[in-house]
């Protein structure tokens, strides 16, 4: 297990010895996506980020419970108290019933994941489903004296939490000054200070989604769920707790007062935070028309793509950025990041068919055995340092040169010993398909190859080569396709024997 591995820690604002609490046991909670929209390229790279994290630690020898929620109730139109419940909203517009609209963007979203070979967590609960936790946990809050009940809600005092706690431990703010830039109460505010946020809202008569509690009708705040749900799968303290950096604040830094007061503990020992996707330097957004959805990219259906872009591609260009940098879109970008996959992928497939092979006895080259080792070690120098996957891919390329350079020439094969070449094989491998999850695209347009093969044998029966045209016809056989010699024209069939 790899002791030498460093992350980066939003909490202590440095990067810090990835030590698990229960090691080899690693508990690691995201922030998944509020479900009543399409999928965007925001979405894929949190998603991604949280994927390689997951998938590296496991690499690693970790046990890694991964828990990802999904957010269907409680996330509110305007801000986290105030406005109408998003997923309420799309119901109404469409005239669905809320779990409807759930049910039909977790499973857009679903599949999407699965189109950027993105693996499923460990457990992935739902915020309308864990309403008693919600519950329990609002009211140890309120037990323990930081929160009060005021017309059916309840809100977190966050100005008598901040008299024992730092309110702003992760971000950096301090609650003065926080305070300055918000808008005096003006008395009819059912809260106590402007910062404070809702455990719990109490729902009008034409809210659609809502439930009994100990202060009525009502649903939960935004922020409680995830404390919740993360105490329940992880326990009150645990390893990584991961988002987009626009949950920084206020999501995270309310969920960290919520356990400190409810649990009596820091959630988490690490937190992650992938940053934003910029549309040509401009902040994606629907008002700007830049805002591209996961569907599109894939179609090449939006005004600003000049083609549609493959899953892969767009995996790869998330992936050539480290998680906490800015990552900017463009055509361009996207381009580049096709050439830069498909140049791992094929080799990837000329080292998967590569065997050490010697011509003559082997001397071994120190100089070059020695290159050997280090490309091999580079590939984790990146991934070691705070999961950066832009040097490990720098370092993948480097693999690649020499990948083709033993192809080319068999002979320096003699130089090598045939352990440290099947050592670089296999980390090539393992870290291009396991770690990063690049795996190869086969081509889609099965047409065009069908038609260029019938063309084929068309042309060496003409010739009367009836050895192409015997071996023309096993390929479809084992396929389970069958030619059709017709009058005048040739065709194809799925075999029915």
């Amino acid at each position: 297990m790899n002791t030498d591995l460093k992350v980066y820690n939003s909490l202590t604002r440095k990067k810090d010895r990835f030590e698990p609490l229960k090691a080899p046991y690693v508990g690691m909670y995201v922030c998944g996506p509020t479900v009543y929209g399409e999928a965007h390229l925001g979405h894929a790279r949190s998603a991604i980020t949280f994927d390689v994290i997951f998938r590296y630690l496991s690499h690693l020898g970790y046990k890694v419970r991964y828990v990802r929620n999904i957010t269907d109730v409680g996330h509110l139109e305007h801000d986290a108290d105030e406005g109408e419940d998003k997923i309420a909203k799309k119901a109404k517009l469409e005239q669905l019933e809320p779990m409807e609209v759930v049910m039909r963007y977790t499973s857009y979203y679903h599949n999407y994941l699965r189109d950027l070979n993105v693996l499923e967590p460990s457990v992935e609960p739902v915020a309308s489903g864990h309403i008693p936790d919600q519950i329990k946990l609002t009211q140890q809050i309120i037990d323990a004296g930081f929160a009060y009940v005021s017309n059916g809600s309840v809100y977190f005092d966050t100005l008598k939490y901040n008299e024992k706690n730092h309110y702003g431990i992760l971000s950096g703010r301090v609650v003065d000054e926080l305070l300055s830039g918000t808008r005096s109460l003006d008395g009819q505010s059912e809260k106590r200070s402007a910062l404070d946020f809702a455990l719990w809202k109490n729902a009008s008569s034409e809210h659609i989604m809502k439930w009994a509690s100990p202060w009525g009708e009502g649903f939960p705040g935004w922020h409680v769920e995830c404390t919740a749900m993360s105490s329940k799968y992880l326990g009150g303290h645990f390893d990584i707790h991961g988002g987009g950096l626009d949950l920084l604040f206020p999501h995270h830094e309310c969920e960290i007062a919520q356990s400190v007061a409810g649990l009596n503990t820091q959630p988490a020992k690490y937190w992650f935070h992938n940053n934003m996707i910029t549309i040509n330097g401009q902040k994606m957004g629907k008002s700007l028309g830049n805002f591209i959805t996961l569907d599109q990219l894939f179609s090449g259906d939006h005004t600003l793509l000049e083609k549609a872009y493959s899953p892969m591609t767009i995996r790869f260009f998330i992936l050539q950025a480290h998680y906490r940098s800015t990552l900017d879109f463009s055509n361009e970008a996207l381009i580049a990041a096709s050439k830069g996959y498909k140049k791992l992928i094929n080799g990837l497939r000329i080292v998967t068919k590569m065997n050490h092979a010697t011509t003559s006895t082997i001397s071994i080259n120190e100089k070059h055995e020695q290159e050997l080792v280090k490309l091999n070690t580079d590939c984790y120098v990146g991934m070691d340092d705070d999961f950066n996957t832009a040097i490990t891919i720098a370092a993948l390329f480097n693999v690649v040169k020499k990948i083709h350079a033993l192809n080319l020439n068999p002979d320096l094969f003699n130089e090598i010993s045939k352990e440290t070449f099947d050592q670089l094989k296999t980390t090539f491998s393992t870290i291009t398909q396991d770690v990063l999850g690049l795996i190869e695209e086969k081509p889609t347009n099965e047409d065009v190859l069908i038609e260029g093969l019938l063309e084929w044998y068309k042309t060496a029966k003409e010739s009367k080569d009836y050895a192409q045209v015997d071996r023309i016809r096993l390929w479809f056989k084992q396929c389970g396709m069958q030619i059709k010699d017709m009058k005048n024209s040739i065709d194809w069939a799925y075999e029915e024997a």
